[in-house]
């Protein structure tokens, strides 16, 4: 089978390689739809993985099953979350399975970017949800990525009447916009140093669009808000350049959500006097679990979000480097995919 296999950033590779055998409890699904992540493209992050084959928000059919399955079919159209909990835990209990022990232990065989990939026990068992019909597979390559904007809203508390300001309008961007005006938030704000992506952000319900290279973010959102700054703060940057920001914007208390990790090493200046006067709250909102991959399908079975939203480019596997380019440097690209041989949307 052929897989696409990073070796460093910007140097995928479309390789051969055997098609995994399954065990007891586990499932072979080939694979129908893709998407390439965020994270994916961050250099410092994934260069700490390579090699792999890369990919970890798959669409894929069920065409084996080992012994023991349950709920499943061959032929059932698939999201597969590539981390399962043990939901046995401390952490589990809580409802924080990103802090489960067993996460990071599960993983796909040998990733989303395969032709075919063989799916362990845990995540067969933990997270994965069969697709209704009338969701196309690239539809259904958006279920982990809107998972984990449902988990980064949530934790952001109360977005219904509230103000909220989303910094970077990549795809986690754009669908915060997508989910907040779902949310019913009283007021969207849109910033990024792209006019075309501000462009998009504006077609999807952000009520003001904002060019972060015009001036100070702050003064300018300041000046949106009639100087209050904005009640919820998404940060997407993965930079502390943009958190300090997102506090500078934030309204008295207001709650800022880091979404994305920073590199290692960085280190954030905090005004402890004014974060505790100003009474702001700076959330992390890392990945997303199986309470949220169940709510997001449930969102885009219902149309409120979808490929048609953001889905802007799309390739076959053979073309998987100069779709990983695209991903990585093409300031027009929201959202890409890579669609397998009958894949549908």
């Amino acid at each position: 089978m052929k897989v696409a296999r990073l070796y460093d950033f910007l140097d995928v590779r479309v390789e051969e390689a055997p098609v995994p055998a399954i065990g007891p409890g586990e499932a072979l699904v080939r694979a129908r739809a893709c998407g390439i992540c965020s994270g994916d493209v961050v250099p410092w992050y994934i260069r700490k993985k390579a090699p792999l084959v890369f990919g970890h928000e798959p669409v894929g059919e069920i065409v084996a099953l080992g012994e023991g399955v349950e709920g499943l079919a061959l032929g059932d159209r698939v999201f597969v979350h590539h981390h399962a909990p043990c939901f046995r835990c401390r952490a589990c209990a809580r409802g924080e399975f990103v802090q489960c022990p067993i996460w990071k232990q599960t993983q796909l065989d040998p990733g989303g970017m395969a032709e075919f990939f063989r799916v362990p026990a845990f995540n067969l068992a933990g997270d994965t949800l069969r697709l209704p019909a009338h969701v196309s597979d690239a539809d259904g390559a958006l279920v982990e990525p809107l998972a984990c904007v449902v988990k980064s809203l949530d934790r952001a508390g109360r977005t219904e009447g509230a103000s909220v300001l989303i910094i970077g309008l990549g795809v986690m961007g754009q669908l915060h916009v997508l989910l907040a005006r779902h949310l019913g938030a009283r007021r969207i704000l849109a910033a990024d140093l792209v006019a075309s992506r501000c462009a998009v952000a504006a077609s999807l319900g952000a009520d003001v669009t904002i060019d972060a290279s015009a001036g100070d973010l702050a003064e300018q959102v300041q000046g949106h808000t009639d100087g209050e700054g904005a009640e919820v703060v998404i940060v997407g940057p993965a930079t502390v350049q943009a958190i300090a920001a997102g506090l500078a914007c934030a309204a008295r208390g207001g709650t800022v959500v880091q979404f994305m990790g920073t590199e290692p090493g960085e280190t954030l200046a905090l005004s402890t006097h004014d974060v505790y006067f100003r009474e702001l709250r700076l959330i992390p909102s890392y990945s997303c679990g199986p309470l949220e991959t169940r709510r997001a399908l449930d969102l885009i079975a219902a149309g409120v979000v979808g490929a048609r939203h953001v889905v802007t480019h799309r390739f076959p596997l053979v073309e998987a480097a100069e779709a990983y380019r695209t991903a990585a440097n093409d300031k027009a690209a929201i959202k890409t995919l890579v669609l397998f041989d009958g894949a549908t949307g």
